[in-house]
């Protein structure tokens, strides 16, 4: 298969108009950077894996997100949370998940953990949130797309620094007109997204909706609805592209059809020789290549290789049209002479997600009796398709296991800084992580965050480091050789200590005991050196327990084995049968 980048002329034709802002992009050096303040563009993608984009090894025609990497600083070694919403509760808070409100899940919390400090299932009081902080230094705020810090009106971003929002609030929806949910508790009641615009719950168009389309239009909106202003803005632009259900475009689709018929093991092979080739990882990586628990593609029935093919072609459509979004957005900048002065983040807010959402309440019921997911449906309204284990595991090459887990494939996600006094052209491979985000957008934008208290209450203060000194080649990294980073969610733990790295996974997934690697030497976590240098271990554990007592951390026995979404084992029995559906008549 070729790469589609290479083709994008022909393939990607509709695409053309969105990209032209293509050639006015450069590297801003910091002697150029201009003297009034930075607009902020903060762009995020939902379960989009590390190798998903064209910077990053992929054949899915991204060319504007191409571009912001190959003239921007590309980062190699940035890491989130497994899950949506705790990496959005950090992005917004530069502080802990466990301290913010979101010490696991909301849609999982277990009794033990509710009311818990730490532990709300929205973004906390205790919290002065990104746009508020940027508000209160003057500049306009507005965001649309995947909120997921909390469902109620008084908990929406109206409430915390967003003077225009345009939300989702749970954590995903169908991506077309129809405003269905994703997790069914009564398969005869179908759930309903709930979306708020300005706080106010709405029903969002039936015809001619198309979830990244319609957030790109209402950031478009809200950015050109203040620019008599002449303050600078804070955009938020979070997609809920590319996760599941996927859907997308018949004209997106049929760009990738025929392409992913080869199988998983062909194209993590032709993703890693990019990956190479651009420099991303050395040329004598090794590869995890899928854990035995899931089926290898020649083990699959041509009904059920079919079935995944047309989910992975999808699934490209939708990072393919999401990247056309952004370019809308980047050439809205461009035309009105304020894209030199802006300031662009992108990531992934977790690593690809194999898992399934079937086992969660009994919506497996419900999409079985209410969907047509028969091969011709696939993408189309009226379906709702995951990608599974197998392209998951495509997506976080050369990585370990993908969303959910706290090995690389999990956490290490797509990241991308350009703008004002950002050394351009450059790969970034030390250390990131996302509460790094909010003190380097504070420092560009010349915001300072309140510390310890805001408006006569007691606020956390950013746990987060700058990056700007590093972005612009004044530092050699964020954080030192002995800072330690943690993780913990739904019981999986992790820690990091300079290129040193322990791992917790329950069986069969991991070995139910604290692993241990350095990631310098191996980042696909394939040799385990817990029992060769239990010296190092000792010294991470120690650290593991200053990390727990530091932000609250729940430990509880056997939680990461509960059944449900992260523990689904299911999915390719749902294959068999979506692969053997007659299409179903139109209702």
């Amino acid at each position: 298969m070729k790469p589609i980048t290479r083709r994008f002329a022909t393939l990607c034709a509709p695409a053309v108009a969105t990209a032209m802002f293509l050639p006015a992009v450069h590297a801003a050096s910091p002697a150029s950077a201009p003297a009034k303040r930075p607009n902020i563009l903060l762009i995020v993608a939902d379960d989009l894996g590390y190798t998903d984009l064209g910077a990053y090894g992929a054949e899915i025609a991204t060319p504007n997100l191409d571009k912001l990497a190959s003239t921007g600083a590309k980062m190699t070694s940035f890491y989130a949370s497994p899950f949506c919403s705790p990496t959005r509760a950090m992005l917004m808070s530069g502080s802990d998940n466990h301290l913010v409100g979101f010490g696991d899940m909301a849609e999982l919390m277990l009794p033990e953990q509710m009311g818990k400090p730490g532990y709300e299932g929205y973004l906390n009081e205790r919290v002065v949130p990104m746009a508020q902080v940027l508000k209160d230094a003057g500049y306009r705020t507005a965001m649309a797309g995947k909120w997921h810090l909390g469902v109620k009106e008084e908990l929406s971003p109206a409430t915390r620094g967003f003077e225009h929002s345009y939300a989702m609030v749970q954590g995903g929806a169908s991506h077309f007109g129809d405003q269905s949910g994703i997790v069914a508790m009564d398969p005869n009641k179908p759930p309903k997204a709930i979306y708020r615009e300005n706080g106010k719950a709405i029903d969002i168009p039936r015809d001619g909706f198309y979830s990244s389309v319609a957030f790109t239009d209402k950031l478009l909106e809200y950015l050109k609805s203040g620019e008599s202003s002449g303050k600078p803005f804070f955009g938020y632009l979070a997609f809920t592209a590319p996760h599941w259900p996927l859907h997308a475009p018949d004209a997106d689709i049929a760009k990738y059809e025929g392409h992913y018929k080869a199988g998983y093991d062909k194209l993590r092979k032709e993703r890693l020789e990019r990956m190479i080739k651009q420099g991303i990882v050395p040329a004598d990586t090794p590869v995890y290549e899928g854990h035995p628990y899931w089926p290898k593609w020649e083990s699959l029935s041509q009904v059920e290789k079919e079935s995944e093919a047309r989910r992975m072609t999808v699934y490209a459509a939708m990072v393919d049209n999401m990247d056309q979004q952004i370019g809308r957005v980047l050439e809205y900048l461009k035309a009105r002479g304020e894209l030199d002065n802006t300031f662009v983040f992108f990531m992934s807010d977790n690593g690809a997600d194999g898992n399934s959402v079937y086992d969660v309440g009994r919506t497996r019921e419900w999409i079985h009796k209410d969907m047509d997911n028969s091969n011709a449906n696939i993408g189309k309204p009226g379906s709702f398709i995951e990608y599974g284990p197998g392209w998951a595991q495509v997506g976080s090459t050369p990585f370990k296991l993908y969303k959910s887990f706290m090995y690389e494939g999990g956490i290490s996600v797509p990241a991308i800084a350009w703008g004002p006094g950002i050394k351009g052209g450059t790969i970034k491979r030390e250390f990131a992580h996302v509460t790094d985000v909010a003190p380097t957008i504070y420092e560009l934008a010349g915001a300072k965050h309140p510390g310890t208290e805001y408006k006569g209450k007691e606020v956390l203060p950013l746990r987060g480091k700058s990056m700007l000194p590093y972005l612009q080649g004044k530092a050699q990294q964020v954080r030192g050789a002995n800072d330690a980073v943690g993780w913990e969610l739904g019981g999986r733990k992790a820690l990091r200590k300079g290129d040193w790295k322990i791992v917790y996974a329950n069986k069969p997934w991991g070995k139910d005991g604290w692993e241990l690697y350095n990631l310098a030497q191996d980042r696909a976590e394939s040799r385990d050196l817990a029992a060769q240098n239990p010296q190092k271990l000792g010294e991470l554990l120690v650290a593991w327990k200053d990390y727990v007592a530091d932000t609250g951390t729940l430990e509880i026995d056997g939680l990461a084995y509960r059944p449900g979404y992260s523990n689904a084992g299911k999915y390719y029995d749902d294959l068999k049968i979506e692969a053997a559906m007659k299409p179903r008549a139109a209702k």
